[in-house]
C-alpha cells in the first residue's frame, strides 16, 4: 500500500475553510430568462482540507484502513457518536514529478434530500454519464498574480466529468470523487502556474450539481 504524507504546512497555507458569500445560481426562470439569483442553503458543510503527498497517485482515499479521517469517522462512530455523519470528498489529484493530492472535506448529519440532484449523483444507479455531466466546480481566485487570475478565469464554471478524467466512489458513509488534474493539457499547466504562487492566493471553491431541465431548478 502506498504511503501518504500530510502536508501539514503547505495544509495550512492553503486557506482556512469558511462560507463566503452566496454563489449566483441558475433561477427558477433560467432557461428563459437565463438569469441567476443568489443561491439557496447549502447542503454540505465544509469540514476540511488535506495537502497529501504519496508515493503513487491516490484513488478512493476514503477507503484505506491507513486513512486519518476515515480512521477518525470510524472510532468516533464506534463510541456511539457521529452516527449520520456522511462525507462528501473532492480529490484533486495534482499532476507533479511527486504524486500530491488536493482533498476537499465536506459534511452532513443529516439526510440529503431524496429529491435532489446531489441525492441523485450520490446515489443514483444509472452510469457515471450523469455525474460527468452534472458536477460543476465554480472556482474564484481572490487575490493572488494577475497572471494566475487571467489563466485561472478560463475555468471559473467547469463540468469536472466533461473536462477532465473522474473517478467516483460510494461507500457506506461517504461520496468520493477523484479528479485527474493532468488529464486535460491546459488545466495541468494552469495548476503548475498556481502551485508556484500558492502562498499568495485566496481562491472560492465550490460545487454544484448543475440543473439542465426545468422542473431540476432551482439551484443550491
Amino acid at each position: 500500500m502506498d504511503d501518504i504524507i500530510p502536508r501539514r504546512r503547505s495544509q495550512h497555507r492553503i486557506q482556512r475553510l469558511g462560507f463566503s458569500c452566496r454563489r449566483h445560481l441558475r433561477s427558477a426562470n433560467y432557461f428563459k430568462t437565463k438569469q441567476k439569483s443568489p443561491g439557496g442553503d447549502y447542503l454540505l458543510s465544509p469540514a476540511g482540507v488535506d495537502w497529501l503527498k504519496s508515493t503513487a497517485k491516490l484513488d478512493n482515499v476514503l477507503a484505506r484502513p491507513d486513512y486519518r479521517v476515515a480512521h477518525a469517522l470510524r472510532k468516533a462512530q464506534s463510541r456511539g457518536e457521529s452516527l449520520n455523519s456522511f462525507i462528501f470528498a473532492v480529490n484533486f489529484q495534482v499532476p507533479s514529478k511527486e504524486p500530491y493530492s488536493l482533498v476537499l472535506y465536506f459534511a452532513t448529519e443529516d439526510p440529503i434530500p431524496s429529491d435532489s440532484l446531489l441525492h441523485r449523483l450520490i446515489n443514483g444507479e444509472e452510469d457515471d454519464s450523469f455525474r460527468n455531466q452534472r458536477l460543476k466546480l465554480l472556482t474564484n481566485v481572490v487575490e493572488g498574480p494577475r497572471i494566475v487570475r487571467a489563466a485561472a478565469g478560463n475555468f471559473g464554471a467547469l463540468v469536472l466529468g466533461k473536462a477532465l478524467k473522474c473517478g467516483y466512489h460510494r461507500g457506506t458513509n461517504y461520496f468520493e470523487i477523484d479528479v485527474d488534474l493532468g488529464s486535460y493539457a491546459i488545466m495541468a499547466a494552469v495548476v503548475r502556474l498556481t502551485l508556484r504562487y500558492l502562498r499568495s492566493l485566496t481562491t472560492d471553491i465550490g460545487f454544484v450539481v448543475e440543473a439542465q431541465t426545468k422542473d431540476e431548478l432551482l439551484e443550491t
